[in-house]
């Protein structure tokens, strides 16, 4: 692909993963370590309890201009391609376009989509493995467990500013009003996936920037994708938040766009439309 530079190591052998952990980066080099040293540690430490359980980890870094690509290869060489893979985009496309990108290279039968800066810690994921269990059976094998911060809300509203908590309220409506009904918290970058739920809604996806994940759901909802939103713990990192005003208001007219351009007919969902 012309757009982006895809790093791999020698590979050890070639198997189909159980999972996919599949993490977006952008000028984020100094959390890379934190992330990459507690996500291998904990699919290790279960790949030795478990022999059967096998597992890949896809960073993808969208285009930063540190050397973010290079620490996280680094984790490629010493732990094989098989279970470390890279791909580096060489211009930005947003979260959402990268990991996209990342899903589309996934191998695992399960995706779990995770923010690169460790906010939620990742024995967690079992957390969301249950509730993905729970939703069973899967209609068409397809089913999505998201990670959710809203039982935190009253704490993180007592550290906010009056307008801090305005926006978050605002955006809040505009997310149920216009696009998703059901789901307390959709910005929360902890998502696992059945590859059949990846594949059918971010083959439809058209946001690449941080409203993706409002427009993610709403695709699933379209579909009658079962989801459950599963309460994570999770901690503010310093230096991985958005600019309030101006991020919220881009959000904002990102909702707008995604509704009007469902209900006009702009962009289409089929709902025979099926994705190996």
């Amino acid at each position: 692909m012309p757009e982006d530079r895809r790093k791999h190591c020698p590979a050890s052998g070639t198997h189909l993963p159980n999972g996919s952990l599949l993490s977006c980066l952008h000028t984020m080099k100094k959390n890379v370590p934190v992330m990459m040293d507690e996500a291998l540690g904990y699919l290790e430490e279960r790949q030795k309890q478990d022999p059967t359980f096998t597992y890949e980890v896809i960073v993808v870094d969208d285009g930063s201009k540190d050397q973010t690509s290079k620490v996280a290869f680094k984790y490629c060489q010493n732990y094989g391609s098989d279970k470390v893979r890279v791909i580096t985009l060489v211009k930005n496309r947003g979260k959402g376009g990268a990991i996209r990108m990342g899903i589309f290279s996934s191998r695992g039968e399960k995706i779990l989509m995770a923010d690169a800066d460790g906010a939620t810690k990742f024995p967690d994921v079992e957390k969301l493995e249950k509730g993905l269990n729970d939703l069973q059976p899967w209609p068409e094998q397809m089913a999505i467990a998201c990670g959710s911060r809203a039982h935190l809300e009253k704490e993180s509203i007592a550290q906010r500013s009056y307008f801090r908590t305005l926006l978050m309220y605002g955006f809040h409506f505009l997310v149920w009003f216009l696009c998703v009904k059901g789901i307390r918290d959709t910005q929360c970058g902890f998502k696992l996936f059945t590859r059949e739920a990846a594949s059918r809604t971010f083959s439809s996806l058209h946001i690449e920037r941080w409203a993706f994940d409002v427009e993610l759901l709403y695709i699933a909802q379209f579909f009658k994708i079962p989801i459950a939103e599963i309460a994570v713990n999770w901690t503010e990192i310093e230096g991985s938040k958005l600019v309030p005003f101006w991020s919220w208001l881009q959000m904002g007219k990102d909702l707008l766009f995604i509704r009007l351009r469902y209900l006009t007919g702009a962009w289409r969902l089929e709902q025979t439309k099926k994705k190996n």
